[in-house]
C-alpha cells in the first residue's frame, strides 16, 4: 500500500522546488528515458538517508554552478509512485531494488548506478561530489 500523499508531500517538494521533474506513471518513465542525452533518475524514499543525504545532495547539485550536469533530472518515489517505480526498475532488471538510489542513463542505457548502501552513512556533500564526478565522466 502506498504512503499517504500528505506524509510525503514535503519530501517530494524538496526535489520539485529545485526543478526535478516527478515521474508519476510508467508512461512518464518511458517518455523520460527515451529522450536523447543523459537522464539522472532519483529514486526518492521516506528513509533517513533520503532525508539526510540523498535529497540534500540533489538540492546542492541542482543549485551548483560547477561541473557538467545531465540533460535532465527526474524522480520516482518508491513506496508511493508504484507504477513508475516498477517501470524504472524494468529498465535495470539486474540491479536489486534500492531506495534511495540514483540511476544515470545515456540514450536509454544505464551507465552508472548508486545504490542505497553507497548513500547511507555518508554526507550529502560527499554524495554531491560523487555525482559531479560521475557527470564529468559520463554526461
Amino acid at each position: 500500500m502506498p504512503y499517504s500523499p500528505l506524509l510525503i508531500k514535503p519530501f517530494r517538494e524538496e526535489l520539485t522546488d529545485v526543478s526535478v521533474e516527478e515521474l508519476l506513471t510508467s508512461e512518464d518513465v518511458d517518455k523520460a528515458l527515451n529522450l536523447p542525452g543523459t537522464t539522472l533518475v532519483v529514486v526518492n524514499s521516506v528513509c533517513g538517508c533520503a532525508a539526510g543525504v540523498a535529497r540534500p545532495a540533489v538540492r546542492r547539485l541542482m543549485q551548483s554552478d560547477s561541473g557538467r550536469k545531465p540533460d535532465r533530472v527526474v524522480s520516482v518515489f518508491a513506496g508511493q509512485d508504484l507504477e513508475a517505480t516498477a517501470r524504472l526498475r524494468s529498465y535495470i532488471p539486474d540491479i536489486p531494488p534500492s531506495s534511495p538510489s540514483f540511476a544515470l542513463f545515456k540514450d536509454r542505457e544505464l551507465i552508472f548506478f548508486i545504490p542505497k548502501h553507497r548513500i547511507e552513512g555518508r554526507s550529502s556533500e560527499a554524495l554531491t561530489s560523487d555525482l559531479l564526478a560521475v557527470f564529468e565522466e559520463y554526461a
